[in-house]
């Protein structure tokens, strides 16, 4: 009996112990604005304007400005969604461009499955092929590989290039029937490398290309960050907004968009890393869930969930605070499945602009 009043008085000073820790956040990070909570400090890394809006979505809050479009494949177990960010209004809520994301996500995309990641391959090239607003027969494309290739989340984009069928330097040497086809696509390619490797913003770069070799459009391949781990090398997104390199990681770099370069920028990426304060905050959730069904610990349970997202979230980062605060975590078979994801989006690539 003794012991049980021990854990009930246990459960009653942490419960205030965290009422008096949101107390004082809330005071200093959060204000609201019409009956929504709007947050100063709460931003959860993530580069997937799918999870952007899941956000919104767990609060009860409707994004307006913004059109969601989802497809189901049951058999092979493969889920597309459109965010579609149509008002500036909307750009803003979202801190994401007007313009199309899409995000394809497959529970198997680390298997080594060839008739899988063909059919992967043939959906990549079919929303990019979508995204290309050129009306020419044949275009000319530069595909920038982006990230550093001596750090293996980060090297998705260099190995993508590696897999591509370039075709430009053939073409103009001994023109379009050398490659056998009646049509052909001019494919460039380019590793730019990181600031630290070249001491130059890679949109310096690309616009140095752009402007000496005139392609129609940019394809820019990099690694991102989520804010689920479940989606790591599990998703690609495809967008016509550019992108900002090392964004998901707090490592911002200059946007390549066609605003910076002079052309349209269709932004490939696929999440390799994820936030270290975000597990925590994820295997806190499950603890909050875990307590409500126990008896003796259910009150602080119910406290947690009473509170907001941003809020624990918050919690989360200062309890980890300064060692763990700022790490990204990525999978212990990351250097093969980088691997098989880069080729299958090589081959997507491939497919579309060979055939």
């Amino acid at each position: 009996m003794e012991h049980t009043h021990s854990l009930y008085a246990k459960e009653f000073l942490l419960s205030i112990h965290i009422s008096l820790f949101f107390e004082k956040t809330n005071k200093r990070n959060f204000e609201r604005r019409e009956g929504n909570i709007m947050l100063e400090r709460y931003n959860i890394r993530t580069d997937l304007a799918l999870e952007q809006k899941e956000r919104f979505e767990d609060d009860n809050v409707e994004v307006q400005g913004v059109v969601l479009e989802e497809d189901y494949d049951d058999q092979l177990e493969i889920r597309t969604t459109k965010v579609m960010i149509q008002t500036e209004k909307g750009a803003k809520v979202m801190g994401k461009p007007v313009g199309t994301y899409i995000t394809i996500e497959a529970t198997d995309m680390p298997v080594p499955d060839e008739a899988y990641h063909k059919e992967l391959s043939k959906r990549i090239a079919r929303h990019i092929e979508g995204l290309i607003k050129e009306e020419k027969e044949e275009y000319s494309v530069l595909v920038a590989g982006l990230g550093n290739r001596e750090v293996t989340p980060d090297a998705v984009g260099p190995y993508v290039a590696d897999h591509l069928s370039i075709t430009r330097h053939i073409v103009k040497e001994y023109g379009k029937y050398a490659m056998g086809e009646e049509k052909v696509h001019l494919t460039s390619a380019i590793v730019p490398g990181v600031m630290a490797q070249t001491g130059m913003e890679t949109v310096e770069i690309i616009k140095g290309i752009v402007a000496e070799t005139k392609p129609d459009f940019v394809i820019a391949v990099d690694a991102l960050a989520a804010r689920n781990s479940k989606r790591l090398n599990r998703t690609i997104q495809i967008a016509d907004t550019g992108i900002n390199p090392g964004s998901g990681v707090g490592n911002h770099r200059n946007a390549i968009t066609k605003e910076t370069v002079g052309v349209p920028v269709i932004a490939i990426g696929v999440p390799t890393v994820v936030d270290a304060a975000t597990i925590v905050n994820d295997t806190m959730e499950n603890l909050v869930k875990a307590m409500e069904t126990s008896e003796l610990l259910k009150g602080v349970g119910v406290v947690l969930q009473g509170y907001h997202a941003a809020e624990k979230y918050e919690l989360i980062k200062e309890l980890i605070s300064p060692h763990l605060n700022g790490m990204f975590m990525t999978p212990k078979d990351i250097d093969e499945t980088v691997r098989v994801i880069s080729h299958t989006i090589s081959d997507g690539l491939n497919l579309l602009f060979m055939s």
